[in-house]
C-alpha cells in the first residue's frame, strides 16, 4: 500500500465514523476506480476516431474543445470568460488550393517597333506550388543553376549574379547525383537539395519569384515508375498471346476467352502508355514541401524541361542539359542573367484557414494571494490523418493520439475536478488551458502568453502535462525542476508519497507548451511519462493507456497545485543553462534562440533566448523578430536556418530585428553546435 493511498484511506476511515476499517477501505478503492472510469471515458472519447486525430481545421478538434469546456463547467469552474464562453479564438493556416486564372509567359523586346519574342507556357507545363504564394509578376529573369549557397563547400549559385527583384531559374536536387563522391553526398540528398532551403536561399537573396525545374537525371528518375508500369502491361499482353498459341486447335469458347483478355491486356496497355506519355518530365504536386504554416509571399512555379530549355537556347545559346553538364564537371556555378528577357504571369495560391481555441476555464481563490495565479494546461490537438510530424510517413490513417495528448487532457480534467471539489478554496487562483496548435509548434500556449487571461507578473508557476497515459515501471521525468527552488522542493517532498522514480530535467525548455512559459520568466513543471513506440502513429490508442498509472501522475499535479497555492512564498524564477532549441544543433553553430510560431509578422519571431547564449549577450530579447541575419534577408524560420548554416562556430554576424516600431542591429558571436 503506498502512502497516498494510506492516506485516502485514513481521510474514508474518519469520515466512516462506526462503519469501520473494511467499509473504508472499500469506499477508498470505489474512489480509485471512479477517477480512473472518468480518465479511461475521456481518453476514449477523445481518442475515439470520431474525432479524426484532433488534427487542425477538423470538426473533431472543434468537437473536443466542446467537451473540455462541457467537462470544466461540470466540475464548478468558471467559463464565461470570453464573450460569456471558455473560448480563446484565434485563426492557423491550415493549407492552401489552387486558384483559377494562373498563366505564365516569358518574352524579350525587340528593336523599336519589332514585336517581342514570346514564350508562351501551355497550362499544362507549369504548376504554381503552396510552398509560394500568389501575384502578379512582370520580372527579369536570372539563371541560378541549382541555388545553393554553401560556403564551406566554396560553391554559390549566386556569386556573380544579382537576384534582387527578379524571378530566378533553380534546378532540383544538386551536382554530380550519379558521382558518390561528390561533395554533395552524391546519390544521397544533403540539406541543400529540399525545395523549402532553396526557395529560403533564393529570398535571402532577394529574389521576387522562383522557376524550379526537373534535372535530366530526376526527370528519368521521375519517369521510371509509370516505365516499369507500362513494360508490365506489355508483358502480360505477351504472355497471354504466347499461352494462346499453344492450343491447336482453340475452340470458340476458348477464342472468344482469349480475345477478352486480349482486349483487356490492349486497354491496359494504352491506359499506362498514355500516363507514362503524360509523365514525362512530370510536374510536382502542388501541395508538394509546402510549410504547416503556409507558404512565401513571392510566387513559386515548377516548368516543364522543355520550356526551360527553350528560354535558355533563346537568352544564352546553350540548352539545360548542356548548362547541367558543365556544373557537374566542377562542379561550378555556371549562373547568369539573362539579358532582356522577362517573365510575366498571374499566379493565384489561396491560403486557407481555420478558427481554432484555447479552453480556458478558473477556479477563483480567496484570501490575500487570490490575485495570484497558476496555471495548468495540457494540449489536445493532434495530427489528424498524419502529414507533417507523423513517424508513419505516406500513411494517411487518423492518428488517435491517445497518449499525445489525449492523456494529458485527460488528465488535465480529472485535476480541476479534484481541485474544484475541495471544500475549502485555494489560497490562489488556478486557471486551467486546454492549448491548440501545439503540435504545429507550441502556437495555442504562444498565443495565450501575448493574450493571458490573467496578467503574466501575476501568474506564479505554470503545471503541464504532455504525454501523461505509459507511466512504466513508475519512471516518471518532470521538466523544469531548476526554474524555482520551491519547485524541486515541492516535488521532492510530495514524491515521497508517491513513490515514483522521478527523471529531473532542471531545463525550463522544452518539447511542450511549459516553454513559452518559462520564455516569459515564469517557473514551470512539465509531467512527462516518456516516449515510446506508438508516438506519433496511427498505433496510438486508447487500449494501451495505463490508467493507474495516470491518476497517480495526476493526482501528484493536482497536490503541487494545492501545495504552491498554500505555500507563503511564491516560486523565484531562476534562468537556466543552454537548451536544446532551434537555432542550433547538428552541425550548425549555435545561436541560443527560442521561436514565437504564433506570430505572424515577416520573420523569425523570437519568444526567448537561452540563458548565456549567443543571442542573449548580444542583447537579443522575447518580443524581437529577426529580418536579417548577415547579408541574408529572413522571412521565417526556414530562411533564419538556412542563413544560420552559413556560418560557423567563432563567426561575428549582423543581426537586425524588428522591436516594436523599430529596427535594431546587433552583432552576434556565434558558439559551437551542441
Amino acid at each position: 500500500m503506498t502512502i497516498r493511498y494510506a492516506l485516502l484511506l485514513l481521510v474514508v476511515v474518519c469520515l466512516a465514523g462506526d462503519a469501520g476499517p473494511a467499509v473504508a477501505e472499500e469506499r477508498a478503492a470505489d474512489l480509485v476506480a471512479e477517477s480512473e472510469s472518468r480518465l479511461s471515458s475521456d481518453v476514449t472519447y477523445l481518442a475515439a476516431d470520431e474525432q479524426e486525430g484532433r488534427g487542425i481545421g477538423t470538426e473533431g478538434l472543434d468537437r473536443a474543445a466542446q467537451f473540455i469546456a462541457e467537462q470544466f463547467a461540470a466540475a464548478g469552474l468558471e467559463t464565461k470568460l470570453y464573450d460569456g464562453a471558455p473560448f480563446q479564438r484565434f485563426s492557423m493556416r491550415v493549407g492552401a488550393r489552387l486558384g483559377e486564372g494562373n498563366k505564365l509567359a516569358f518574352s524579350h523586346a525587340r528593336a523599336e517597333g519589332a514585336a517581342a519574342e514570346t514564350i508562351d507556357v501551355v497550362a499544362n507545363a507549369f504548376t504554381p506550388l503552396a510552398l509560394g504564394g500568389s501575384g502578379d509578376i512582370d520580372l527579369p529573369v536570372v539563371f541560378a543553376g541549382y541555388g545553393i549557397t554553401a560556403k564551406d563547400l566554396n560553391y554559390d549559385d549566386y556569386a556573380g549574379i544579382d537576384a534582387t527583384g527578379k524571378a530566378v531559374i533553380v534546378l532540383r536536387h544538386e551536382p554530380q547525383q550519379n558521382n558518390p563522391h561528390s561533395a554533395f553526398d552524391g546519390t544521397r540528398h544533403s540539406e541543400h537539395a529540399p525545395l523549402a532551403r532553396k526557395v529560403s536561399n533564393a529570398y535571402e537573396h532577394g529574389a521576387a519569384a522562383v522557376i524550379l525545374v526537373s534535372t535530366e537525371e530526376g526527370a528519368i528518375k521521375d519517369l521510371r515508375a509509370p516505365l516499369k508500369r507500362w513494360q508490365e502491361a506489355l508483358d502480360k499482353l505477351t504472355a497471354s498471346q504466347a499461352e494462346f498459341a499453344k492450343i491447336e486447335q482453340p475452340s470458340l469458347q476458348q477464342l472468344r476467352e482469349h480475345q477478352a483478355k486480349v482486349n483487356e491486356a490492349l486497354a491496359e496497355t494504352k491506359e499506362r502508355g498514355e500516363k507514362l506519355q503524360a509523365e514525362t518530365d512530370p510536374l510536382l504536386d502542388f501541395g508538394r514541401s509546402a510549410g504547416e504554416d503556409g507558404g512565401r509571399d513571392f510566387p513559386v512555379v515548377h516548368c516543364r524541361r522543355e520550356v526551360v530549355d527553350k528560354l535558355l537556347q533563346a537568352s544564352l545559346g546553350k540548352s539545360l542539359a548542356e548548362l547541367e553538364l558543365e556544373i557537374d564537371n566542377g562542379p561550378a556555378p555556371h549562373s547568369a542573367e539573362l539579358p532582356g528577357w522577362r517573365v510575366q504571369g498571374q499566379i493565384r495560391v489561396e491560403r486557407q484557414d481555420a478558427e481554432v481555441k484555447n479552453v480556458v476555464a478558473v477556479l477563483p481563490g480567496e484570501g490575500p494571494h487570490a490575485e495570484e495565479t497558476i496555471v495548468i494546461g495540457a494540449h489536445y490537438d493532434h495530427l489528424g490523418n498524419g502529414g507533417p510530424g507523423s513517424l508513419a510517413p505516406g500513411v494517411k490513417e487518423i492518428h488517435n493520439g491517445a497518449d499525445d495528448n489525449g492523456s494529458g487532457t485527460a488528465a488535465l480534467l480529472e485535476v480541476a475536478r479534484r481541485l474544484a471539489a475541495r471544500p475549502q478554496k485555494l489560497p490562489r487562483r488556478i486557471v486551467f488551458v486546454a492549448f491548440t496548435g501545439e503540435e504545429r509548434g507550441l502556437i495555442g500556449s504562444a498565443r495565450y502568453v501575448r493574450d493571458p487571461l490573467v496578467p503574466l507578473d501575476k501568474t506564479i508557476a505554470m503545471l503541464n502535462m504532455d504525454m501523461v497515459g505509459r507511466l512504466d515501471d513508475d519512471k516518471l521525468i518532470i521538466y523544469g525542476t531548476g526554474t524555482a527552488d520551491l519547485l524541486e522542493q515541492t516535488v521532492d517532498r510530495l514524491n515521497e508519497q508517491y513513490g515514483f522514480k522521478i527523471t529531473k530535467q532542471p531545463g525550463g525548455f522544452g518539447p511542450s507548451d511549459q516553454s513559452s512559459f518559462y520564455a516569459k520568466k515564469i517557473p514551470v513543471l512539465h509531467f512527462f511519462t516518456g516516449t515510446h513506440s506508438d508516438y506519433h502513429r496511427p498505433s496510438d490508442d486508447s487500449n494501451k493507456i495505463n490508467l493507474p498509472g495516470m491518476r497517480r501522475v495526476a493526482e501528484m499535479v493536482a497536490d503541487t497545485a494545492v501545495a504552491l497555492a498554500e505555500e507563503e512564498k511564491v516560486p523565484e524564477y531562476k534562468a537556466t543553462g543552454r537548451q536544446a532549441t532551434m537555432g542550433g544543433g547538428g552541425d550548425r553553430p549555435y545561436f541560443g534562440s527560442i521561436p514565437d510560431f504564433s506570430q505572424e509578422r515577416p520573420g523569425y519571431a523570437l519568444s526567448g533566448v537561452t540563458k548565456d547564449g549567443p543571442a542573449e549577450k548580444a542583447g537579443l530579447q522575447a518580443g524581437d523578430i529577426i529580418v536579417q541575419l548577415g547579408e541574408s534577408k529572413v522571412g521565417n524560420l526556414e530562411d533564419f536556418d538556412s542563413a544560420l548554416r552559413k556560418f560557423k562556430a567563432g563567426d561575428r554576424v549582423k543581426v537586425v530585428v524588428e522591436r516594436g516600431d523599430k529596427k535594431v542591429e546587433v552583432e552576434v558571436t556565434l558558439d559551437p553546435p551542441k
